[in-house]
């Protein structure tokens, strides 16, 4: 698992609408590179939780009227 840990941090382009960090995985395995992605996953959930939803899932989605057979519907 230390080895998980000791990967370095490359900064990539700044871009103006989101600075973005991204850790430099080519010399891990893949199970390492699974173990490193689920930590950051549960680090950024941990510091900047979403906040609830205020609204059914699904409800916001574009209503399709059914068609006759062989019309496209989008």
């Amino acid at each position: 698992m230390s080895s998980v840990s000791n990967y370095e941090i490359a900064q990539l382009p700044n871009y103006s609408f989101k600075k973005a960090f991204m850790a430099n995985t080519a010399k891990l395995t893949k199970d390492e590179r699974k173990k490193s992605k689920r930590a950051s996953r549960k680090k950024t959930k941990a510091e900047k939780p979403k906040k609830p939803r205020d609204y059914a899932r699904g409800s916001r989605k574009r209503k399709v009227k059914k068609l006759v057979r062989g019309q496209s519907k989008r």
